[in-house]
């Protein structure tokens, strides 16, 4: 147990700082302060020590430096050893149990204010960090606290136990390390952006995750797993979701729920998007109603659709929430739910009910996946290139209506596994091809999907993810009835695929980029 007489206080965020304070002044505690601190305890009636009291030396250098004294670290790192305990003594230095300690706000004043270099650095905090990692390397003799969120349940153990349990401590020594290494990669972020040739990525990365979740396992039940989203971020994204209803939700559904949103999320338009293994199976827009969209959308691949995602771009109400109520998903995600809606679906066992403000999804941030030993890092496809830059390239020519139908398959394609193709037809998604060797079985199994369902293919457009290598899916679509056809071009036998456009008379654009999703 570490009986607390002395403590060190120097925060920068004074939250909770008199009530903790003031629990220590009241068992005799005392207290050691620096700067603004001191000033703030003794404005609040509390009797402080100043450190340069302790020290025998006072600030200099405008503050930079208070505490970086032998006087303050000898009492921060001395043991019960008695060699510690005769040299504190020969230089009249008391040992100090407790060090609540934060730092400097880097991240809220110098990155997010994007504040240039020169103010920047008088944001990086020296002294904080270095008391922090001496008390909690001595968290055996020292409690080192480094977060307001703590001071309640130190002050509750304090009052329960009339000491701090050594285990407490180690695992508040395990926090500060995480902390300041959080702490001083967030400087190094922000010194490699303002280098004066920033590269497109940094020469090294540092990625502090805090846990959100165990889950129960990850892709198979002998897999472990846990969702974690970065430290000391605002929750954004997959880590912002609420949900409303439904056991917790497992590692494919937050694979799954992930790429349902990012589709549904990429149109203006009131849209439905069903999803199974990351790949949407069906996706509509609809002018009237968000049911309608959904009656649309499950119309793509009603086989597939069930057990799989429904995702929303706007809320679901209890006209669509009885349509979904008479299939199983596993989970449905939209910006909100009326409590109509959630009365009726609340009703299903084993649905996930999830709500997401899409103002917190973002879809520019980088994205970085793991491999054996190693991290690959790139850019989100985020940027879709504008129709003004495509190219028709055959000599049927789109009018504005089919030009509108392609923008929509193109949209649906980026975000299906290559090889991928999509079938689509006023504005409804048809049929998938995805993740096949070659590019016309994927243009085989769209059809056979749509074909499968009833669906009449006469006048329906084609998307392509990436090239046609050969003419032999330009073909394969135009005896299905494609009249149009969209694509990134770029082969070397673009010339043989737009002649097979050409001799079925198949509109065909080139878009200049490709949305290959490996």
């Amino acid at each position: 147990m570490i009986t607390v007489k002395n403590a060190l206080i120097s925060c920068w965020d004074k939250t909770g700082l008199e009530e903790l304070a003031a629990a220590l002044a009241a068992r005799k505690v005392r207290i050691i302060s620096s700067g603004g601190t001191a000033a703030y305890l003794k404005k609040a009636g509390i009797p402080v020590t100043p450190v340069e009291q302790l020290t025998g030396f006072p600030e200099v250098l405008g503050g930079r430096v208070k505490t970086l004294h032998p006087a303050v670290h000898a009492a921060l790192l001395s043991t019960d050893d008695p060699a510690h305990l005769a040299e504190l003594e020969k230089h009249g230095i008391e040992p100090i149990q407790l060090a609540a300690v934060n730092l400097y706000p880097f991240v809220e004043e110098a990155v997010q204010k994007k504040l240039p270099p020169e103010e920047a650095i008088e944001f990086i905090d020296i002294g904080g960090p270095a008391m922090l990692r001496a008390a909690a390397k001595n968290y055996r003799h020292v409690l080192a606290l480094h977060h307001p969120d703590q001071y309640r349940e130190f002050l509750e153990l304090l009052e329960k136990e009339d000491g701090i349990p050594e285990s407490y401590s180690a695992e508040c020594a395990r926090r500060v390390f995480f902390y300041t290494s959080w702490y001083d990669a967030r400087i190094q972020e922000y010194l490699d952006a303002s280098a004066p040739e920033s590269p497109g990525f940094a020469d090294s990365q540092t990625i502090h995750l805090q846990k959100l979740a165990d889950l129960r396992y990850g892709e198979n039940p002998h897999q472990r797993a846990a969702v974690y989203h970065p430290f000391g971020a605002q929750k954004q994204g997959m880590a912002a979701l609420v949900q409303h209803w439904g056991k917790p939700l497992s590692y494919n559904n937050y694979v799954d729920v992930d790429a349902a949103f990012a589709l549904a999320l990429e149109f203006e338009e009131t849209a439905a998007v069903v999803v199974k293994h990351t790949n949407p199976c069906g996706a509509a827009l609809s002018t009237n109603s968000v049911v309608e969209a959904f009656q649309k959308a499950l119309r793509g691949d009603s086989l597939s659709a069930f057990g799989g995602i429904a995702a929303f771009n706007r809320e679901v109400d209890a006209e669509c929430a009885g349509e979904m109520a008479r299939i199983f998903f596993e989970c449905i995600i939209a910006p909100s739910f009326s409590e109509e809606a959630l009365k009726i679906l609340n009703k299903k066992k084993n649905l996930r009910l999830l709500s997401s403000d899409p103002k917190r999804y973002p879809r520019e941030l980088p994205l970085m996946r793991s491999l054996s030993g190693a991290f690959l890092v790139q850019d989100a496809d985020s940027i879709t290139s504008p129709s003004e830059q495509w190219k028709v390239v055959s000599k049927a020519q789109p009018d504005p209506a089919l030009l509108d139908e392609l923008r929509f398959s193109w949209t649906i394609v980026k975000h299906v596994k290559s090889n991928a193709i999509v079938i689509c037809k006023d504005r409804e998604l048809y049929g998938t091809g995805a993740g096949q060797m070659s590019r016309v079985d994927s243009v085989k199994i769209a059809v056979m999907k749509a074909q499968a369902a009833n669906r009449n293919l006469n006048g329906a457009v084609l998307a392509s993810d990436a090239f046609f290598p050969f003419r032999d899916g330009v073909d394969q679509a135009a005896r299905a009835g494609v009249v149009a056809i969209i694509q990134p071009g770029g082969s070397i036998r673009d010339e043989e695929v737009i002649n097979a456009a050409n001799e079925h008379g198949i509109t065909m654009v080139f878009t200049g980029m490709r949305h290959f999703k490996h």
